[in-house]
């Protein structure tokens, strides 16, 4: 097993998640690795890198990630770009009480590193607004296209009711919630090409984290040298109809 040493005092680096399959073009499958630093008596993992080695020559090849820190990384290839050859997903976990992930894919076509989605640049175009309304309503209003939607929390229980309504459903003053950076990225086949398209998911919140009103899940697609949205929709809970 290959061992990368990155010249720190700290252990040296351990394979934490492999995948095999064809990421530079030639037909040749490839070894694909997560490397990083354990942490002792802990599942945080330091220094997450991305370690590829080309099938054919053998040689390696050393990806530094810009967030290289966190929980449970993983590597998944699959083609998301339609030339029928895999890409590279990396996930990282960030151990946050929002549940959120740090996300990047890369092509390695021809030995060439490209980073095709970087969760910052993601994160900082998908904004949302989220305005708690009369009536038991939640707008939840998505910025990048202009769409709107509508919670009913009028179920919610009346003891979470009463501290933000009065007895006539109106609100006792403004409230606004928000939407948290992705908490998931999914590769899906949707329409069952052999090119994945990717299903985010990012938790929408009431008055603080752990008031989870549901999830904004966007669905991405390569078009024209980068993912768009081509689909949105919003989940909500479920309640027990007494």
């Amino acid at each position: 097993m290959y061992n990368h040493y990155t010249g720190t005092n700290m252990n040296p680096p351990n394979v934490v998640s492999f995948a095999y399959g064809d990421v530079t073009g030639d037909r040749v499958p490839d070894n694909v690795y997560l490397t990083g630093i354990m942490t002792p008596d802990s599942p945080f993992i330091q220094q997450i890198t991305l370690l590829v080695q080309d099938g054919r020559s053998g040689r390696f090849t050393s990806i530094p990630l810009q967030e290289n820190a966190g929980y449970n990384p993983t590597v998944f290839l699959g083609d998301f770009t339609g030339n029928g050859v895999d890409d590279i997903l990396i996930s990282i976990a960030t151990g946050g009480s929002g549940g959120t992930m740090y996300v990047y894919i890369y092509s390695f076509l021809n030995n060439n590193p490209q980073l095709l989605f970087d969760v910052d640049v993601y994160n900082e175009q998908y904004q949302y607004e989220v305005h708690y309304q009369d009536d038991y309503k939640v707008e939840v209003v998505s910025l990048i296209n202009h769409q709107t939607y509508i919670i009913d929390i009028s179920q919610r229980g009346s003891e979470y009711l009463s501290e933000i309504y009065d007895e006539n459903g109106r609100l006792k003053s403004p409230i606004t919630g928000f939407v948290n950076p992705l908490s998931g990225l999914y590769p899906v086949d949707f329409d069952s090409d052999k090119r994945y398209e990717l299903l985010a998911y990012q938790k929408i919140a009431g008055r603080y984290n752990a008031d989870s009103l549901g999830y904004v899940l966007n669905t991405l697609a390569w078009l024209d040298h980068r993912f768009v949205l081509q689909d949105q929709n919003v989940a909500i809970f479920g309640y027990e109809k007494i």
